[in-house]
């Protein structure tokens, strides 16, 4: 199961993708039952849609989703930051900062956006950590389907990945400055802005739930 969660959330199987049961039967060399309970866990947690008589596609991306995750994030992250503004420990600032250099080097390379993905991942999480809420930050994982894939199809646009690193490394020095009145602002941007823009929708429209 986590063999086709990895293919879906890397896009290697596209939204609206059929999939077969008697291709992933032949595939895994599993019987039908059990790619069928596969299946239907998937469905629950979002990676599949089941339509009975017609099959089983590749969820399409829904926005809706996507912005209440934004939401819940932004909240969150929020008072985290500012939470950790003036009082990251010595640990905490090597860690941002190994994170933000691994994300510099990675951005020098071709075809890393999927590698970026996780670094950036590892930024956000690693602020969640410590500040004590890694719970959540696991808790939020589990409906994030859609938004991951939406961040991987953005970050196909030209020079996206090095915004999204300068706004880490600005995201580190407004913590460890204790610059919190700026926060909010770069935090909105980071979060929000590709939502707001039409680029998803132009680029994408095949990809998104009607």
């Amino acid at each position: 199961m986590n063999q086709l969660k990895n293919e879906i959330l890397s896009l290697q199987l596209k939204p609206g993708t059929m999939i077969s049961e008697t291709a992933l039967s032949e595939r895994f060399e599993l019987s039908r039952t059990p790619i069928r309970d596969i299946l239907k866990q998937l469905s629950q947690e979002n990676y599949v849609d089941i339509y009975p008589k017609k099959g089983n596609i590749v969820s399409y991306i829904d926005l809706e989703s996507v912005e209440q995750i934004i939401y819940l994030r932004s909240a969150l992250e929020k008072e985290i930051m500012k939470g950790l503004a003036g009082n990251l420990s010595l640990k905490g600032v090597h860690e941002l900062k190994h994170i933000l250099a691994m994300q510099k080097d990675c951005i020098s390379q071709e075809d890393e956006s999927d590698h970026f993905l996780q670094l950036d991942d590892a930024f956000h999480e690693a602020l969640f950590v410590l500040a004590g809420r890694g719970f959540l930050w696991n808790l939020i994982q589990q409906f994030n389907v859609h938004y991951i894939r939406y961040r991987k199809l953005h970050m196909l646009q030209q020079d996206k990945l090095t915004e999204i690193q300068k706004e880490h490394q600005l995201m580190a020095d407004y913590i460890i400055q204790d610059e919190r009145d700026k926060i909010d602002d770069l935090l909105h941007h980071h979060l929000r802005a590709d939502i707001d823009s039409l680029y998803f929708q132009e680029h994408f429209s095949e990809y998104i739930k009607k």
